[in-house]
């Protein structure tokens, strides 16, 4: 992972954002993070949307919580009941 301070950066952010691959380059402002740029290559927009999404990250959240105690239920229950909507 690469540091950058905005301070002194000495080219334009579109300049890193191009020599970034797999790595993420963090963005300081007076030595504290304040974002990053993250190589989205191989991404698609429904990932990243999703990926930002709190509603989606609860509902993701809840089904490993329900798993993990045991609550889930077989392909063919889970297609009788979408059939059934």
């Amino acid at each position: 992972m690469k540091t950058i301070d905005l301070e002194t950066a000495s080219k334009p952010l579109s300049e890193y954002a191009k020599e970034i691959d797999k790595e993420i380059l963090v963005l300081k402002s007076k030595d504290k993070p304040v974002a990053a740029l993250v190589s989205l290559k191989d991404v698609d927009m429904e990932s990243i949307s999703l990926s930002t999404n709190q509603e989606f990250l609860e509902i993701i959240a809840k089904s490993r919580k329900e798993f993990k105690l045991g609550k889930r239920i077989s392909l063919d229950e889970m297609k009788k009941e979408v059939a059934k909507m």
